[in-house]
């Protein structure tokens, strides 16, 4: 495989991993509501928490995301494996 295949593929596994740990944070901060919280949140603040759990799940997400991707980045030369996303181009002026 060349480095722009391994591009495209750490990009979709990135993602999917990113996506996936989202889900799994949102699950576990849905359960963790529902067993400790529910009680105590009136009715009409069931919306703002749904809310405030799905966006602390995509935050989650990020935060673990890049604790990853650090690691990744220190165990691998990504330049020796990955073709660049944006590429300088110099463009002469005439």
């Amino acid at each position: 495989m060349n480095k722009k295949v391994n591009t495209i593929l750490f990009i979709l596994g990135a993602t999917l991993f990113n996506v996936i740990v989202a889900i799994v944070t949102f699950i576990i901060l849905l359960v963790i509501y529902a067993k400790f919280l529910f009680p105590i949140i009136p009715q009409s603040g069931y919306s703002w928490v749904f809310t405030l759990i799905f966006l602390a799940s995509i935050a989650a997400s990020i935060f673990v995301y890049r604790a990853v991707l650090k690691y990744f980045q220190k165990k691998i030369d990504i330049e020796h494996y990955f073709d660049p996303l944006f590429v300088k181009r110099n463009f002469k002026k005439k």
